[in-house]
């Protein structure tokens, strides 16, 4: 029986060997040249400081790329506090559930009075519904990463809450938290960019 071969290292060449194809796959994920390069560079980083744990069970650049992903990751989840916290105080007892319905068949819908106000019936007229969907990628843009790929799944790709949860690894409460702040900014960015 063949003994299953293991992958080496080589750390003076990833550099040469690797790092144009680490920073395209960073710049499709985080739409920045100077964060793509820094995101590459602090994978080189973390990559030499864990050397000695490398056990050659994938590749060297199957390695560079999970090491990259993971910053990436890393990189989404601290600019989704820094934006949570800026539109929202954590600590306020209250939030924005006055909003939403929190239980029973309505729950996460607006509730009556609160709801969005109607953009000129911008589903029934070509040109205000392609204006009206480029506002709505802008507005999207503007969300943290996270509640982005939330309000994306949930309101445009008609994902299930469960299917969610597992696809983004949040518990269904932090999602019902996230859908509704992401409610709140998108019903917000929208009425601004549309009344404007």
């Amino acid at each position: 029986m063949s003994q299953i071969q293991k992958h080496s290292c080589e750390p003076n060449n990833w550099v040469k060997l690797y790092s144009d194809q680490l920073y395209r796959f960073a710049l499709i994920r985080v739409n920045n040249n100077q964060l793509a390069e820094d995101l590459v560079q602090e994978a080189f980083i973390s990559a030499l400081k864990s050397l000695p744990k490398f056990k050659g069970d994938s590749s060297e650049k199957t390695w560079l790329y999970t090491i990259l992903r993971n910053k990436i990751i890393d990189y989404y989840r601290s600019q989704e506090k820094k934006m949570a916290s800026k539109f929202y105080d954590i600590n306020n007892e209250e939030g924005n559930d006055h909003f939403f319905y929190n239980e029973g068949k309505s729950s996460g819908e607006w509730v009556k009075g609160h709801e969005p106000t109607n953009f000129h019936e911008a589903a029934d007229q070509p040109l205000e519904r392609e204006e009206f969907m480029r506002i709505l990628k802008v507005c999207m843009d503007l969300l943290p990463f996270k509640w982005s790929e939330v309000f994306r799944m949930k309101n445009l790709e008609d994902f299930s809450s469960k299917e969610i949860c597992k696809e983004l690894d949040i518990t269904s409460s932090n999602l019902w938290v996230i859908i509704h702040r992401a409610k709140l900014q998108m019903r917000e960015c929208i009425k601004n960019k549309w009344e404007n």
